[in-house]
């Protein structure tokens, strides 16, 4: 008997670290990682519903900054599109209306969906995006580049423009606020496939339904129809997937109506003969403002927190930071809180959008960026593996006086993505290491 307990005393560690060491090895451990993740994610959201995390900004005057406040250089300027893109020609103030065909199928698309990886819908989209025109590669080598981190939860649209002008070098790439259908269609009648970023509702790996972030690669359209037709990554069946105007702007509402367009250099002129005033970044984020004040005064649950948020982003771009605060402000802590415990709090908004994040800071209000970043990464999310929250937390902390609170922050973002452009400009400009 006593040898039999030995035996195990020595045979059950023994057991644990096989199997630990077995499960690092990475064939074992990308068919077995999600599923650790899936159940730790079920435990978190059990013991600590992300439906009921509400932040409530403390607003009041910007604070005092004990230390020299750093310029913040993220990757995504106040006003799109990135640096990457090409100089403007003069935008056309009005688009000159033409008849579109009732029906148009783009041929040449090449269906990549996202199953088998980790919120990789970014990579797929884009990938089709780029393969339309002749890109000789898939999803894995754009999300090597932009998603090292399998857990990354999300590719922000100009780190899908960056993508194109730093690894497509015969392509470009526009991003701008306030698409709307009628753009869409022209674009796609023309021959240009549209990226777009929406929400929609979904049973996530948890089991749960929910509001989502999601791309779509528009693709087509069926004016009798009244529908567009999109290449889903994650749906079965996704391949010329048919979605109704009207569903489409309702999902399209919850990221302020962005679209991406990548194309051909050489027919950058005709791209932005197409967008007319669009061409125009401040142009475009001032259209969004005012179809987002309209809808805020219009809609209301869902529909009226996302239109409000749109307003305070729209700001954000105009870099009206004041702005930007009130909008969202009202849609925190008024709107959020007021909206259904259940699949109608869209708590992963900070997940996609990092808009509050600039107004706050660019308004000395730095504890609500803090008080921001923390509800995002503790009470929404199953683990904290969000860069942009952790890096505008490092902002805050510099500003506030705790300079290794910062740096601890800039280290993590980059060890989430160590692609992470921003993070490793604050630690190069603080003379640290990662």
């Amino acid at each position: 008997m006593q040898k039999r307990v030995t035996t195990l005393v020595v045979a059950v560690p023994l057991f644990f670290l096989v199997m630990a060491f077995a499960y690092q090895l990475p064939p074992i451990h990308s068919r077995l990682s999600w599923r650790v993740d899936e159940l730790r994610a079920r435990i978190k959201y059990a013991l600590n519903p992300p439906d009921e995390a509400v932040f409530v900004p403390a607003g009041g005057a910007p604070q005092a900054i004990s230390t020299p406040t750093p310029t913040p250089s993220p990757t995504p300027t106040p006003t799109l599109p990135g640096p990457t893109e090409t100089p403007l020609p003069s935008p056309t103030s009005t688009i000159t209306p033409t008849p579109l065909p009732e029906q148009v199928m783009l041929e040449g698309v090449k269906y990549e969906d996202q199953h088998g990886r980790w919120n990789y819908c970014g990579p797929a989209n884009l990938s089709m995006a780029l393969t339309f025109w002749g890109w000789d590669g898939n999803r894995d080598v754009v999300g090597k580049a932009i998603k090292p981190n399998d857990k990354d939860k999300n590719i922000m649209p100009y780190e899908m423009q960056d993508f194109v002008g730093e690894q497509a070098p015969d392509l470009d790439a526009l991003v701008r606020l306030g698409g709307d259908i009628e753009l869409l269609k022209r674009l796609v009648a023309a021959g240009f496939p549209v990226v777009a970023e929406k929400g929609y509702y979904e049973y996530d790996y948890t089991g749960k339904l929910g509001w989502l972030g999601h791309y779509q690669f528009v693709t087509g359209y069926d004016e009798a129809k009244g529908v567009l037709i999109v290449q889903d990554t994650y749906v079965k069946d996704g391949k010329d997937h048919e979605f109704s105007y009207a569903d489409f702007i309702e999902g399209w509402r919850s990221f302020n109506y962005v679209f991406l367009v990548a194309f051909p250099r050489e027919r950058s002129d005709e791209v932005y003969a197409l967008v007319g005033p669009y061409a125009d970044p401040a142009w475009a984020a001032r259209h969004a403002l005012e179809t987002a004040k309209v809808e805020a005064e219009t809609l209301t649950g869902m529909d009226q927190f996302f239109a409000w948020f749109n307003v305070g982003t729209s700001h954000v771009n105009l870099q009206e930071y004041g702005d930007a605060t009130y909008a969202f402000d009202y849609a925190f802590s008024t709107l959020y809180p007021n909206l259904p415990e259940d699949k109608l709090r869209p708590y992963r908004m900070m997940w996609y959008q990092t808009w509050p994040y600039w107004a706050y800071y660019y308004t000395g209000r730095y504890q609500d960026v803090i008080d921001l970043a923390n509800t995002t990464l503790y009470d929404t999310i199953s683990e904290p593996v969000l860069e942009e929250s952790f890096y505008w937390r490092g902002l805050a902390r510099e500003a506030l006086g705790d300079s290794q609170g910062a740096i601890d922050d800039f280290r993590t973002s980059v060890r989430l993505n160590p692609n992470f452009g921003p993070g490793w400009e604050q630690l190069n400009r603080l003379g640290v290491g990662p």
